[in-house]
């Protein structure tokens, strides 16, 4: 398997740490509101990641933290009057709620960076004692940037570059600071802020330096794969590097995953434009299936354009499959023949190559759009070959097939089962003896009644289907 390594802008053959096993972060979301479609891209994207390294046989330790202190956070608690914790704990679980609805798998540890305020405290400490770091007048703990000799190795910037003219690219910071480029490792408290105790005042952590703890605390000080969205690379991806290489004196991760920056009808998703779209929107009009087949469909590393149209292709591109599901089983209900027949292995056996495809799809950098688009084969080849005269063996066979690769990518592909209201079940049953006594108007005239209450029948060779409409 190959992976696109953002630290050396290349794709790179996927060798473990420890064999069969793989350590991986990827940085969650900021808990102070109910998750946005661009927080949905990397959940769905690594969460397909993880869900492939596992079917190839890995055991795969999977982090992924909620960021529950932090400006927006505390400005949320100030407007309704309660502590910044009822806001994240709020937040979390609306998140946890969207995740389950987009089929993204609970991580093996979601760590809240409030619980890990001592971690933080004693990685400080060792970069103070290390001289990576430094104290100012009021409190406020700077990390040396300078002190680190490869700063800008993740995103490829320069130093003097960034100080002489690319000031937009900084971190904020204040006079106090020896260089401009330093960043914050710990802050001073303000006016009804929540705080922790510390050696250098009263205070919280920077934002960059709760990764960097959480990471080592649950995957160890070198890891496999640190992961998250494209503008995390510089600063806050680039400043874990600086902070973890230079208190552990070890290689902080190996690859570095990245995915695309996601638009809005071409354009930046911002409230300002109006184009900002919550899961729970997307949510009111879509099935969040389609949400996550929709982020699958394009790579990873990719900018993704959102948009109405997009998403009625997703929905109907992902109904192909699900219809295909359906009628694989419908036809399972109806088979006699149990055992495989001679020219049936032959079709099982090309229906194999599809997996092959899907696999050397997944191996080339998680491509899931050309794994989807093996899947799409596949269903194109079982409506093809699979009908009422088909064997169980071989029904079941293409079924798996299917079914194993949708779940590869998170996709649930069984219909919802609905249950007919018993008039619904008694006006079928009618039309069904009418259609046995050869009274093709009455037939006609059931169906059409229940044409109007939104069931459309289908006669097929296997007998009769129906679905709403």
């Amino acid at each position: 398997m190959k992976i696109y390594n953002t630290l050396s802008g290349k794709k790179e053959e996927f060798v473990p740490i420890e064999e069969g096993k793989v350590r991986m972060y990827v940085c969650g979301p900021t808990v102070y509101n109910l998750i946005h479609i661009g927080n949905a891209r990397p959940m769905i994207v690594f969460d397909t990641a993880r869900r492939y390294m596992e079917y190839k046989g890995y055991a795969v330790n999977f982090v992924s933290n909620f960021t529950d202190v932090d400006d927006k956070i505390i400005k949320k608690a100030l407007e309704e009057g309660v502590d910044a914790s009822v806001i994240s704990k709020r937040y979390i679980e609306e998140c946890k709620k969207d995740m389950d609805g987009m089929n993204v798998r609970p991580a093996t540890t979601h760590p809240l960076a409030t619980e890990e305020i001592d971690g933080m405290l004693e990685m400080i400490d060792t970069l103070l004692q290390k001289g990576h770091a430094y104290v100012a007048k009021d409190g406020t703990v700077y990390f040396r940037t300078r002190s680190f000799n490869e700063y800008g190795k993740l995103s490829h910037k320069n130093l003097d570059d960034l100080q002489g003219g690319n000031r937009s690219l900084l971190v904020s910071g204040e006079d106090q600071k020896e260089d401009p480029l330093d960043f914050v490792l710990w802050k001073p408290k303000k006016e009804g802020e929540p705080y922790w105790d510390s050696a250098w005042c009263q205070g919280r952590p920077g934002w960059h330096i709760e990764c960097s703890v959480m990471s080592r605390k649950y995957l160890g000080e070198e890891i496999d794969i640190h992961a998250g969205g494209e503008d995390l690379i510089f600063p806050h991806h680039e400043n874990e590097i600086a902070q973890s290489e230079s208190a552990n004196g070890k290689i902080f991760a190996r690859y570095w995953m990245h995915n695309g920056f996601l638009n809005i009808d071409n354009k930046k998703m911002s409230k300002s434009l109006g184009n900002f779209f919550t899961v729970r929107d997307i949510a009111q009009k879509y099935d969040l299936q389609v949400l996550r087949f929709f982020m699958l469909s394009a790579h990873y590393r990719s900018p993704l354009n959102f948009s109405a149209e997009l998403m009625e292709a997703a929905e109907n591109g992902l109904e192909r499959i699900l219809t295909c599901v359906d009628n694989l089983k419908f036809l399972l209900t109806n088979s006699k023949e149990e055992v495989l027949r001679p020219e049936e292995e032959t079709l099982l056996q090309e229906a194999d190559s599809f997996r092959v495809k899907f696999e050397e799809a997944m191996d080339d950098d998680i491509n899931t759009a050309d794994a989807i688009a093996a899947v799409f084969e596949l269903v194109k080849f079982a409506n093809t070959k699979a009908d009422g005269e088909c064997s169980k063996a071989l029904l079941e066979g293409l079924l798996q097939k299917i079914c194993l690769m949708t779940d590869i990518l998170g996709l649930i592909v069984e219909k919802k089962e609905e249950i007919l209201d018993e008039e619904i079940e008694e006006m079928i049953e009618a039309r069904q003896a009418a259609r046995k006594e050869k009274n093709f108007a009455k037939a006609d005239e059931i169906r059409a009644q229940l044409l109007e209450k939104g069931i459309l029948l289908e006669d097929t060779r296997e007998g009769v289907k129906w679905k709403r409409v």
